[in-house]
């Protein structure tokens, strides 16, 4: 490895170390001169450089959609949850049921999640979701009332460990609501009904937000799949 290349890497690790939120090569970019940043490719190089050195550390760098962080690995969630000073948020189970529908038959409205539940949505629990910045508007359905839809973010796939919705449960129909929230709680190492924690916890305490830059607006349909499964 010539000496740039050894220096990129060695930048590119710093950034993700202090950062408070996951990191694409565009926000990278923006670290450099400039009339001379490095390649889409060098920084991409320097990532997979990073992957293998801490395949085998207590702390990995994981892919978020399109952007990285370190984190430290799933099995040592439950010791370092304990550092936490404030007591996990409890997540219902028609909270994990209305989240599930959202991200497996995005995007959906409140009509369609009710249609699969049986049962009225509450407008806290889409508050919930929305604040919580695991959901958003993307659309609206060309229909009489033109009701909202709802697509996941980012923060969905941080918060719950997953490169992409590719990750989730191969689940060919919501059919058993009770799995599909027993597999949410899952992904947050918890029996189903325990409090909550993120299985992966990045070594930085902010919680990562996405910015408008990595985070572009959906305003349809398609726009919105394609975006959420990039």
């Amino acid at each position: 490895m010539s000496d740039s290349n050894s220096e990129l890497k060695n930048i590119v690790e710093a950034a993700l170390l202090v950062a408070g939120q996951p990191l694409t090569i565009d926000k990278m970019l923006t670290m450099f001169p400039a009339e001379s940043p490095p390649t889409r490719e060098e920084i991409r190089e320097a990532i997979e450089l990073l992957e293998a050195e801490y395949a085998e550390r207590v702390v990995e760098l994981k892919q978020i959609d399109r952007a990285w962080r370190f984190q430290t690995r799933d099995k040592y969630a439950s010791w370092i949850t304990r550092l936490a000073e404030e007591r996990p948020v409890r997540y219902s189970r028609a909270l994990l049921e209305t989240l599930a529908i959202i991200a497996y038959r995005q995007p959906v409205t409140r009509g369609d999640i009710e249609d699969v539940r049986g049962v009225s949505v509450s407008t806290d629990i889409i508050k919930t979701l929305v604040g919580r910045e695991w959901i958003r508007q993307v659309g609206v359905r060309n229909v009489p009332g033109r009701p909202a839809l709802y697509g996941t973010m980012r923060e969905f796939l941080e918060h719950f460990n997953l490169k992409s919705l590719e990750e989730l449960p191969p689940l060919s129909a919501l059919r058993d609501l009770d799995v599909i929230s027993n597999e949410l709680n899952l992904r947050l190492n918890l029996e189903p009904g325990a409090d909550s924690a993120p299985p992966g916890i990045a070594p930085t305490d902010p919680e990562p937000q996405a910015s408008a830059d990595d985070e572009p607006e959906a305003a349809t349909m398609t726009e919105a799949q394609s975006a959420a499964r990039e």
